[in-house]
Order: structure tokens, then C-alpha cells, then sequence
């Protein structure tokens, strides 16, 4: 008898979990999985909520699919409609698409009596309206929720806002308040006077593409800082000579595996210690580099002290307002910037202006005449320089996120929802035939590889092969109780913790011995890669060791012989002996009677 697995969400988790199912159906476990989708196509986000000139800001090499890759010759980021593309092409490869059924909305899922769950959905009229007469149920042994972070907008309320919405005289324009996901093109922002409302990825973007739109102002409010970073490692200067890389290396292909994510002492994963040294060494360099620690070449916007670093935050990848943002704040000597200085990347066309994007706190409150009010805040120096600027918007875009509801649960079912998914953030325990996949975030990194590590370890979980008992969860990233996003995850740590406990991170001996120096060499210093954890295990794959040989090789041999003593091999030696420190202590403190956890 099958068993049908409900998969809810056309977006890229969607699409590896169904694949995933199909390919690992045994006769004990007879999966027959089919995927709803309440749009008209497959793509989720990546499709639904773009706009013109988007791309990702995580490499092709860390975000495509682990047995899917993209040409070589591709550039390292894809833009959104190619990434859409590429979903595409992944469910033409893998004969998908008569398993996927789009127009229909999940809007019940109950326990059936007899086991397992009902899962009813409706389709739509000719006239693309919900149609209740249409109702279906399906009765499904397993649910796998994939309806992605990025779904229902997140708007903060803020006293007077719908005074912007009154039209001011002289103002040809239609004022306008919308949340980011609505802003599709420059035409939304030429000639307007724009405040956005959040400094995540997709806030960056809009700064920029607000200055490129013609826009008469521009201010961008942040609640509490960002750190950015470039999505790939630009240019520097060292006493005047340029190091001025033709192939820039993605950041997030940048962390290496050994000693950091594979072989790492309970105790040291536990303390994370690793997160708090490469913050520290990062900090520096940083200084060194670009004249501040507050991020790569950022000047104003900075985190507070104690959330400054991996281990507390997102890094925001998106770079091309930072030129537009830094201009009022950067001062360095010419002494200094002639010792070293960071590049910025050439600014797209319109050729480069002295336009400023202003950045701001976030408003307390908009008078009746449309001003803006800010906070004062003493540290901050963004506060310091909008504290009197009369500052009247006639656009506010809220880049704010999005939150994350589960309303198709029956009440009576006593279902668990994402954020209480407590084993490996997956599923709930005793309830293990609900998966939450993609429901994590990670600080650096993608959330598709993750999903499709995510479903080897719920198929793992189903069939009784998860090692336990399950080792403490050492990947979250550090918020407070008070936090709204509770959801971030270190990547690496992340996908090799999964990887442990499935069976399918590999040892050094196992993988010289059956693969040879070559795939050795990269899994020491590559980064958390998924095709890593397909060379052993119950995902094996025979596609892995040629991704890992040329792609994967290809983006290690990039940083150069320097980059890779200083990236690679200075790190890995400096944790093998704290690791190896750490071990030594435990043996004795297992010998003397005490438990390594």
C-alpha cells in the first residue's frame, strides 16, 4: 500500500522534497508524494515576490540542488528569473511535473482516526477565483510543509503613516505605502522622494535601485544595524598596488570544512569558540583592509557591540548601496587608504553621481504634515545627522520581512507549527510525520541546499535510521529571548550536523581510501557543500566526486595559494589543535569518570 506524503509549496524546498521522496521509495516505504501549490506555477518566492535587476546574493556553487548543477562557465549569481529557470529545468530533469499540481490551496489538514492525516484543498473557477465547490481530500500517510519564510508580509504599525497617503500640495505624484514585495520595477521610483522602511537584503536593494530610478530622495531607516559584506570579494589596494581579482570569490564559499565543521570536539561546538575567533580575526583584518570593523567598508550603520559578528546575525550580502550610503561618514586619512583600501565595485549605468542615500533610524511617528520624526540616539550617527531634517516622504516602502502562519492546521489536531519543530528544527517530537522543510535561515549561506539536506534527514527519520540519541544542537545562531527571528542557523554547522546524523559525513581515511588525494584535498577546504555529503551514506550519489573535482575545485583554487594559506590552511591548523586540546582533556575526563557530551 503507498504511502502518499502531501508536500505543501512550489518553491525550491518544495521541489527537492519531492524529488526526494520519489527517488527514495523502498518497498517498506512506498512513498507516492504530490506537491500543491495554491499559484499558477512553480518558483515560490523566487517567482512571486522579484523585481526588475534582482539576483541572488548566494552563489550557484553553495544554492543549486546537490545532483543539478549549473554550466562551469555561469556566472557564481544568478539572477532571480534564471534561478526560476533553473527550478525549471530541475523538475524537466527529474520528470516532476506530473506530480505537481498548481492552483490548489491546502485549506485543512486534520488526523484521520485511522491514522495518518486528511488534507483538503480547493482548486479555482474559470474566473480564477477559490472555488469552495470544488473541495478534495487527499489521505496522506506524511505532510511536508514547504511553504517557505518569505510568504505573508510583515508590516510594523507606526503612528501617522496614513498621512503620507494624503496628497501635498504642489505634488504631482500619487503617494504611495507598500510593503517590498509589491515593488516590481524603477518606475515605482523615479522622481519620487522614498523612504524605506528596513535594512535587510531586499531594503540594500531598493536603496539602490531608488538612487539608478532618478529618485529626488532617498532614506533608508534601520532599526538596529546591519553588517554588510559583498556577496563576492571585490578588489583592495596595498600600497598602491591592486589586487584586482578577474574571477571574484563568492563569500559564502569561504568558511573551510575541516576543523570547523567536520572534527569538531563536542566541547569546542558547545562553546562556540570557532564563531568568536574568526569574528575577532575578521574585525581586524577588516580594520586593516577597508579602515572599519563595523562591516567590509562600512562606515555607518553599525551593530551594536555585543550582536557584531557570525554568531549573532544575518550578513546582509547586498552591497551596491553601500557607495551611496557611506559618503557622508567616510573619513580616512589619505596615509591610510594609500597603505590599503577597499575597491568599490563599478556602479551599474546611469553613469555614478554624488547622490547620498541618507540612512536613518526607524521613524517614531509621522506628523499630520507627512514629516518624519526620528528617535534620538546619542551612539548612533545616523541619529546624530537626521536629528533635525525635515524629512517629508512621498513613497515608504516596507522592507521589513515577512512572519509565517499555519492557519490550513486543524485546531483539534494539536499540530506543532515551524518554530516548534524541535528536532533538528524539522519536526516535532512524537510527531515526526510533519517535516517543516526550509524553515531555517542561515547567517551566510542558502536556504535549498539546507532543504534538501533537510529531507534526507526526515526520510532518515522515518525510516528508523537517525543516529541517537541526537547530539545537543550547537548551530543557532545567538539571539535573545526578546529577538522576533529565531530561526537562524550557522550553515555549516547546520548541514554537518545533519550530515552526522544520517551517516553521511565522511571521514579523512574513508575518503582518500575510496576517492583519492583530489576529493580529500577539497572537502578539507571547501565549504559546507551538499555534494560532500552524498560521497558515503544512504545518499551516496555517483554525480558527487565529478561536481566536487571541478566545480567545487574550481572556487577553491580561485582564492590562490595565499588565499588558501590564509583562508584555509592557517585556520584548520590553529582549530586542529584546539580540537585536538579539547579531545585530550575529554579522555582524561572520561577516565577520571566524567561524561563528553
Amino acid at each position: 500500500m503507498v504511502q502518499t506524503v502531501v508536500i505543501i509549496g512550489g518553491g525550491p524546498s518544495g521541489l527537492v522534497t519531492l524529488k526526494t521522496l520519489g527517488e527514495n521509495r523502498t518497498d517498506e516505504f512506498p512513498f507516492d508524494p504530490i506537491l500543491l501549490e495554491q499559484e499558477d506555477d512553480i518558483g515560490g518566492t523566487f517567482r512571486y515576490r522579484s523585481y526588475e535587476d534582482s539576483n541572488l546574493v548566494s552563489s550557484k556553487q553553495l544554492t543549486c540542488f546537490s545532483d543539478f548543477r549549473m554550466p562551469l562557465t555561469h556566472p557564481d549569481h544568478l539572477t532571480l528569473d534564471e534561478y526560476v529557470q533553473y527550478l525549471r529545468d530541475y523538475c524537466d530533469n527529474f520528470d516532476l511535473w506530473h506530480k505537481i499540481h498548481v492552483r490548489s490551496r491546502v485549506v485543512n489538514i486534520a488526523r484521520n482516526p485511522s491514522g495518518g492525516h486528511i488534507v483538503s484543498y480547493m482548486g479555482q473557477d474559470a474566473d480564477g477565483k477559490w472555488d469552495p465547490d470544488s473541495l478534495k481530500t487527499i489521505n496522506a500517510s506524511y505532510i511536508a510543509v514547504c511553504s517557505g519564510l518569505h510568504v505573508l508580509p510583515e508590516i510594523p504599525k507606526i503612528p501617522g503613516i496614513e498621512h503620507v497617503l494624503e496628497p501635498k500640495q504642489g505634488r504631482a505624484l500619487q503617494p504611495a505605502v507598500y510593503h517590498s514585495h509589491e515593488y516590481k520595477s524603477r518606475d515605482q521610483l523615479a522622481g519620487r522622494r522614498v523612504m524605506i522602511l528596513g535594512t535587510g537584503e531586499t531594503g540594500m536593494d531598493l536603496a539602490y535601485e531608488a538612487a539608478k530610478a532618478g529618485a529626488e530622495e532617498v532614506v533608508l531607516c534601520s532599526r538596529g544595524g546591519f553588517l554588510s559584506f559583498p556577496k563576492a570579494l571585490n578588489d583592495f589596494e596595498l600600497f598602491g598596488f591592486k589586487f584586482d581579482s578577474l574571477t571574484p570569490i563568492p563569500i559564502d564559499s569561504l568558511i573551510t570544512n575541516l576543523a570547523e565543521t567536520a572534527y569538531v570536539h563536542p566541547w569546542v561546538a558547545a562553546s562556540h569558540i570557532r564563531w568568536f575567533i574568526s569574528d575577532f580575526v575578521i574585525k581586524r583584518v577588516l580594520w586593516l583592509l577597508t579602515g572599519t570593523q563595523a562591516g567590509c567598508n562600512q562606515w555607518v550603520g553599525e551593530l551594536e557591540p555585543e550582536r557584531l559578528g557570525r554568531a549573532y546575525v544575518f550578513l546582509n550580502k547586498s552591497h551596491k548601496a553601500m557607495p551611496y550610503i557611506n559618503r557622508p561618514y567616510r573619513k580616512r586619512s589619505k596615509y591610510l587608504d594609500y597603505l590599503s583600501r577597499y575597491i568599490d565595485p563599478p556602479e551599474d549605468s546611469p553613469p555614478a553621481t554624488n547622490f547620498t542615500v541618507d540612512l536613518a533610524p526607524f521613524p517614531e511617528r509621522f506628523l499630520p504634515n507627512g514629516r518624519a520624526i526620528f528617535p534620538y540616539i546619542p551612539r548612533r550617527k545616523d541619529s546624530l545627522r537626521m536629528a533635525n531634517r525635515d524629512v517629508r516622504p512621498d513613497t515608504v516602502i516596507f522592507a521589513t520581512g515577512y512572519r509565517q502562519e499555519f492557519k490550513f492546521f486543524d485546531k483539534e489536531g494539536g499540530y506543532a507549527t515551524a518554530g516548534e519543530a524541535d528536532v533538528r528544527n524539522v519536526v516535532k517530537e512524537g510527531d515526526e510525520s510533519v517535516a517543516f522543510i526550509g524553515f531555517v535561515r542561515p547567517g551566510v549561506g542558502a536556504i535549498p541546499p539546507i532543504a534538501e539536506m533537510q529531507v534526507f534527514f526526515w526520510i532518515s527519520l522515518i525510516k528508523g535510521q537517525v543516529h541517537k540519541p541526537l547530539p545537543p544542537p550547537h548551530y543557532h545562531l545567538l539571539v535573545k529571548d526578546t529577538a522576533r527571528i529565531k530561526y537562524g542557523v550557522d550553515h555549516s554547522t547546520y548541514m554537518s550536523t545533519l550530515a552526522k546524523d544520517i551517516g553521511a559525513a565522511p571521514g579523512l581515511w574513508e575518503l582518500w581510501r575510496e576517492y583519492g588525494t583530489h576529493v580529500l584535498v577539497c572537502y578539507c577546504f571547501g565549504a559546507a557543500f551538499t555534494s560532500f555529503y552524498r560521497l558515503v551514506g544512504p545518499y551516496k550519489s555517483a554525480t558527487a566526486p565529478a561536481v566536487i573535482k571541478t566545480e567545487i575545485w574550481d572556487t577553491i583554487t580561485r582564492r590562490g595559494l595565499l588565499g588558501n594559506f590564509f583562508m584555509g590552511l592557517i585556520p584548520m591548523v590553529f582549530y586542529l589543535t584546539i580540537n585536538a586540546a579539547a579531545f585530550v582533556v575529554g579522555k582524561v575526563w572520561e577516565a577520571l569518570g566524567g561524561r563528553v557530551e
